[in-house]
């Protein structure tokens, strides 16, 4: 395996984990009695922990190195995997899901930017990529594993204890990409500081990225009930489709558009979001399943999942050429803090307006209703920026400075690399 190939494969086993819990908590509902509120409280303090190590240590691998930091990372997913192995109640999954995203939360900085220090094209590609493939393959396998092979609480956590041990392995033989530099004590003050090359990309990329983990709070926290309710079954393997569809969607899109152009891609991952969305909460309107509902759930999941992967690829595509080596990793953890936002706190929310509001149904509207929203607040502001780059081009060109002709130039230079990258 190469050493790209070795960090894309590390993200794909992380958010595997990530997702691997989520068709258990059916299991572990029943066993350990406890309501919906608690299922998106244990979703919602994973990316809470995520947030806080993105926040803290989310530059750190520019100081140190990025093998430190990923060895490190992986021991604390072992860890993580253990606790969830000998796990007897609601305390020891919170504490398995707070290693978890601490860890997770300092892994991602360094192996964005560990990969785009190797190669810059295939590491924004496998940037987008490798997050979409672990978030389905954690859940089908969980579910798959739960429902059809022994010891349903146990077996994925094992599977995923050895993938780590075999992955730190590959870490200690890696070259280091970058030099240590001091500094590593400063970088873990918490501080949101964007390069001024990058802060209008990111302006119009962060709506976008908050709308598509929004989504994918929805599947994850409220999928697995939602699918069951419609389809009047108690398999796991029904609570982990779900997020298994919208995830494998969004990798596909990843692919077929890698070579679209990053406006265009943006453009078409809003269209689709809030088409999917849409079709979903016509599916679910009756609250009574059948047939055509669930048919309905799993096309809004496809074409959503869509929306998710091409959504998330234009926004990192947007950004990430326009910071230079030493501050990429600090660049994706702040967009990585914007996506996990959008993954914990409308979930969150939604577990609590399960329980003391409408119910189930009525709640997924209500999120969904929130997720298109969101969609269309991106969309104006992607329309603006475009206006805005088109109104300065005109006026310097028509003012004859030469500065009209280096805007256009660096748009075209900007557009250019995001279709390379």
């Amino acid at each position: 395996m190469t050493s790209v190939g070795l960090l894309a494969s590390i993200i794909v086993s992380l958010l595997a984990a990530s997702s691997a819990p989520t068709p258990l908590y059916a299991i572990y509902q029943q066993r350990w009695g406890f309501s919906p509120i608690t299922v998106t409280v244990v979703f919602g303090v994973y990316a809470l922990a995520v947030l806080v190590s993105l926040l803290v240590l989310g530059k750190i691998s520019d100081h140190l190195g990025r093998r430190p930091v990923l060895l490190a990372a992986l021991l604390g997913q072992a860890l993580a995997m253990v606790v969830f192995l000998t796990a007897g109640g609601v305390d020891a999954l919170l504490a398995a899901r707070v290693v978890q995203g601490l860890s997770t939360g300092a892994a991602v900085g360094a192996l964005g930017a560990g990969m785009l220090d190797i190669d810059p094209r295939r590491g924004a590609f496998l940037n987008s990529f490798a997050p979409a493939v672990g978030t389905a393959s954690g859940a089908l396998a969980s579910g798959l594993i739960v429902q059809y092979l022994p010891a349903p609480t146990r077996l994925v956590y094992v599977v995923l204890l050895a993938v780590f041990a075999l992955q730190a392995l590959g870490v200690l033989a890696l070259r280091e990409t970058v030099d240590r530099k001091p500094g590593a004590l400063a970088s873990m003050t918490p501080e949101i500081k964007l390069p001024a090359a990058a802060r209008s990309s990111v302006a119009v990329a962060a709506p976008v990225l908050f709308a598509v983990w929004a989504l994918t709070g929805l599947y994850g926290a409220l999928g697995p009930a939602i699918a069951r309710t419609l389809e009047h079954s108690d398999s796991v393997v029904w609570g982990g489709l779900p997020l298994f569809v919208l995830a494998a969607s969004a990798g596909l899109a990843v692919w077929v558009l890698r070579r679209t152009a990053t406006r265009t891609v943006m453009m078409i991952g809003i269209g689709t979001l809030i088409t999917g969305v849409a079709i979903t909460l016509a599916s679910i309107a009756s609250g009574t399943g059948g047939a055509l509902s669930v048919a309905g759930f799993f096309a809004g999941g496809v074409i959503s999942g869509f929306g998710f992967g091409s959504g998330f690829q234009g926004g990192i595509r947007m950004v990430v050429p326009r910071v230079a080596p030493h501050e990429r990793a600090g660049v994706l953890s702040l967009l990585y803090v914007v996506c996990y936002l959008g993954l914990g706190v409308p979930a969150v929310i939604g577990g609590i307006l399960v329980v003391h509001g409408g119910g189930l149904v009525p709640t997924a509207r209500e999120y969904g209703g929130a997720v298109i929203a969101l969609a269309l607040v991106a969309l104006t502001g992607l329309v603006l920026s475009g206006r805005r780059v088109e109104h300065v081009s005109v006026v310097r060109s028509a003012s004859g400075s030469p500065a009209g002709t280096s805007v256009a130039a660096n748009a075209c230079m900007a557009d250019a690399a995001a279709r390379a990258e």
